[in-house]
Parts: structure tokens; C-alpha cells; sequence
């Protein structure tokens, strides 16, 4: 599997002060999608809605609000 392409714009249009270290969306070339964000399993599992689970292969990750609106137009709708 390979990163297509970034969903969105770059984190240095999105005011990172390191330009490369901020939460991101990419594109797989198996049509998933991978998510940068910080990790927050500890935090958040317990407090998912009952008909939701995190398995020990998965983390929660908290991405920004302008991340994902900022992608938005990058998601395909199919």
C-alpha cells in the first residue's frame, strides 16, 4: 500500500510552525485513507458511545477542526 496523495492542504498552509509536523489526511492506494493526529485512547475510549470500540490494533487520534474542513473538498463522495 502507498500514499496517493494528501486530502487537503499542507500543514505550513494550515500555520504549522515546523511546516511537516501537524495532524494530516492522505489517501491510500487501497481507496483507505491514514490520519496523523494525536493519539488519544487513553482519554477518549472510555467515553465512545455504547455501540463503539477502539480494538487493540486501532488508537483514537484527535485531528484538528481546519484539518478535516480544510480536506473536506478532497473527499471523494464515492
Amino acid at each position: 500500500m502507498d500514499i496517493v496523495r494528501r486530502i487537503g492542504v499542507p500543514p505550513k498552509l494550515r500555520g504549522s510552525a515546523s511546516a511537516t509536523t501537524c495532524p494530516d489526511v492522505f489517501e491510500l492506494s487501497d481507496g483507505n485513507f491514514a490520519v496523523i493526529g494525536t493519539e488519544a485512547t487513553a482519554d477518549l475510549k472510555d467515553k465512545l458511545p455504547a455501540d463503539a470500540g477502539v480494538a487493540d490494533y486501532e488508537r483514537v487520534v484527535i485531528v484538528s477542526r481546519e484539518t478535516l474542513v480544510r480536506a473536506k473538498a478532497d473527499i471523494p463522495d464515492a
